[in-house]
C-alpha cells in the first residue's frame, strides 16, 4: 500500500522476516544487521514493521478479505484460539488456522530475534510457549484476534464497543503482531508521544510490538508497547503470543547473561500473571476521560523506589550520571557500565569519558529518599507501639487473670486498624491466614500459609501449609494466626 498524504511513512525500521528466522550455522551479516535493526526500532520508537515472504503474504490478505466477508461490513469481532472445536452452530472466518499457522510463526521469529540481541539463545523463551505443533486435543494459549472497525477486545473478554477507538492498550503477552487493510494504528514511544505506526503499509506488513510477559522475563530490558486504534474503517488480524499456563514466568536467563535485576522482577506463575494483568485493566479506562497528554504514562512502574535506586546495591541514586544513550545509573551498576563499556539496558558502547551528571535524577532520589526514611520511622514507631501494648495485655495472662476485655484487646492489637500504614507488619517463617481479596483464588480462602519472602510494596510470597501451593499476595489479605491459647478463650466468648 503506498502512503498518502493522510497517511505519512512509517518511521519504523523494516525487516525482512526471512532475515530474523534462525538458521543452522555462522549468522549471516542480513541477520545481524537484521536484530539489531529490529531492537533499535524497539527501544527507540516502542515498535517495528516485519516484511513477509510472498507466500505468507497471501495467506494474510485471503484472511483479510476473508474477514471483511465475514462481518459483512458490521462491527464485530472474533477470537480464533488453535485446537479449540467448534460449538454447534458457531461459523468461524476462512484462512483463520493458515494466518494463526502463519503469524505464530512470524512471532516466535522475533521473539528468538530479540533474545539474540540479548546475549540469550535464540530458544531460551521456548519452554515459557506452547509446543509447536501443538498436541492431540489440546488448545492454544496465543490468540488471534479477527475484528472489522476498531473494536478492540481483551484476552478472554467480551467485545469492548463502550469504548472509544482511541483507547489505550497494552497486551500481556511476549509480542502482539497486527496485520490490516488499511493504516489505523498509533503507538505511544518512550518520550510519550503518539505516532502513526503503520503508515504506507499493507497486508504483508506487520506491526510488532512487545507485551508484558515479555517485559517481566527479560527484566524490563524490553520496554511495553502501549498503542490504539484510530481507524474505524479497517479489518485487522491480531495475534498475542501468550505463555502456556504452566509456565514460570523468570528472568534466570537475563541473570545468567550479565544482566542487573531489579527486586520487582520476581518468579511467577503464568497463570497469575495473566491474572494480575487482567486487574489492571481498569488503569487503563481511568484514563480515558482525561487529556491524551496523560495517558502516555499511565502504564507505571510498581515502585518509584525501584526506579530512583540501583538494582544492585539498592542505593538511591544520589549519583546519577547520565550515559551517552541517554540512560542513567548510578553506584554499583554505574562501576559495572563503566567495566563493560556498555549500557545493560540498550547494550549500547559507553564512552567513560563523555559521563555527565543527572541532576534532575539526583535531586528526585535525594526527595524520595527523605520520604523513605520519614515513612520507616514512623512504621518503626508504629511497631513500638503495638508491641508494648501486646506486652502489657499479656501481663494478666500469663498471670490467668485473663478476662473477656483482654482477649479484646489481644485482637485489636491483630487488627488492621492497629497496624494501618504499616506496609510489612509479617515476618519470614511466621504463619498466616490467608483472608483474600476479589485477586485472590477462592481454593487459597479460609486457608494457613507461612511467609518465604518479603516483596516490594506490602507483597509477600507465601506457601499453601496443605498443598504446598506458593503465591503472591498482598498483605491486607493476610492476617496472622492466633496461638492455641487465644483461640481457646476467644472460643469461650461466644
Amino acid at each position: 500500500m503506498a502512503a498518502s498524504p493522510l497517511h505519512p511513512p512509517s518511521p519504523l525500521a523494516r525487516v525482512r522476516l526471512e532475515d530474523v528466522v534462525p538458521h543452522d550455522g555462522a549468522a549471516a551479516p542480513a541477520y545481524a544487521h537484521a536484530v539489531g535493526a529490529l531492537d533499535a526500532s524497539l527501544a527507540l520508537r516502542g515498535a517495528a514493521v516485519l516484511e513477509l515472504p510472498a507466500a505468507d503474504a497471501a495467506v494474510v490478505r485471503c484472511a483479510l478479505e476473508s474477514t471483511r466477508a465475514f462481518f459483512r461490513g458490521r462491527p464485530a469481532a472474533y477470537l480464533y484460539r488453535a485446537g479449540r472445536t467448534l460449538e454447534d452452530g458457531e461459523l468461524s472466518p476462512a484462512c483463520m488456522a493458515d494466518a494463526f499457522r502463519c503469524l505464530g510463526k512470524a512471532a516466535r521469529a522475533a521473539l528468538s530475534a530479540m533474545a539474540r540481541h540479548l546475549r540469550l539463545r535464540t530458544d531460551v523463551f521456548n519452554h515459557l510457549l506452547d509446543d509447536a505443533p501443538l498436541p492431540v486435543n489440546e488448545v492454544s494459549s496465543s490468540e488471534l484476534l479477527v475484528a472489522y472497525s476498531h473494536e478492540q477486545i481483551q484476552s478472554g473478554q467480551t467485545l469492548m464497543g463502550c469504548l472509544r477507538s482511541s483507547m489505550p492498550v497494552v497486551d500481556r503477552g511476549f509480542v502482539t503482531l497486527v496485520a490490516s487493510d488499511h493504516p489505523g494504528i498509533e503507538v505511544c514511544d518512550p518520550n510519550g508521544h503518539w505516532y502513526l505506526a503503520d503508515g504506507g503499509s499493507g497486508p504483508s506488513d506487520l506491526l510488532l510490538l512487545t507485551g508484558r510477559a515479555l517485559s517481566h522475563v527479560t527484566a524490563g530490558l524490553r520496554p511495553i508497547s502501549q498503542y490504539r486504534a484510530t481507524n474505524e474503517n479497517r479489518a485487522s488480524l491480531t495475534f498475542r503470543l501468550m505463555p502456556h499456563a504452566n509456565a514460570i514466568l523468570d528472568c534466570s536467563p537475563i541473570l545468567a547473561a550479565g544482566h542487573c535485576i531489579r527486586q520487582i522482577y520476581q518468579p511467577v506463575p503464568a497463570s497469575q500473571f495473566m491474572d494480575d494483568s487482567c486487574a489492571e485493566v481498569h488503569v487503563v479506562s481511568s484514563h480515558l476521560e482525561k487529556p491524551l497528554e496523560s495517558q502516555g504514562n499511565f502504564v507505571s512502574d510498581p515502585s518509584l523506589r525501584s526506579v530512583l535506586s540501583d538494582p544492585l546495591s539498592g542505593a538511591f541514586l544520589e549519583d546519577a550520571m547520565v550515559l551517552q544513550c541517554g540512560h542513567s545509573f548510578g553506584g554499583l551498576m554505574l562501576k559495572k557500565a563503566i567495566e563493560m563499556a556498555r549500557c545493560t539496558i540498550c547494550n549500547r558502547e559507553v564512552d567513560s569519558t563523555s559521563l555527565f551528571p543527572n541532576f534532575a535524577l539526583r535531586a528526585v532520589a535525594t526527595v524520595v529518599k527523605m520520604e523513605d526514611d520519614r515513612r520507616l520511622f514512623h512504621n518503626a514507631a508504629l511497631r513500638k507501639r503495638r508491641k508494648d501494648v501486646t506486652e502489657h495485655v499479656d501481663v494478666p495472662r500469663r498471670t490467668g487473670s485473663s478476662s473477656r476485655d483482654d482477649v479484646e484487646h489481644v485482637l485489636d492489637a491483630e487488627s488492621p486498624a492497629a497496624v494501618k500504614g504499616v506496609q510489612y507488619p509479617f515476618a519470614v517463617g511466621e504463619r498466616v491466614l490467608i483472608m483474600g481479596n476479589k485477586r485472590t483464588p477462592e481454593k487459597f480462602v479460609g486457608k494457613e500459609a507461612v511467609i518465604t519472602l518479603q516483596c516490594l510494596n506490602g507483597w509477600y510470597l507465601v506457601k499453601a501449609l496443605d498443598s504446598g501451593e506458593s503465591m503472591r499476595l498482598q498483605y491486607r489479605s493476610l492476617r496472622k494466626t492466633l496461638d492455641p491459647q487465644t483461640q481457646a478463650m476467644v472460643s469461650l466468648r461466644g
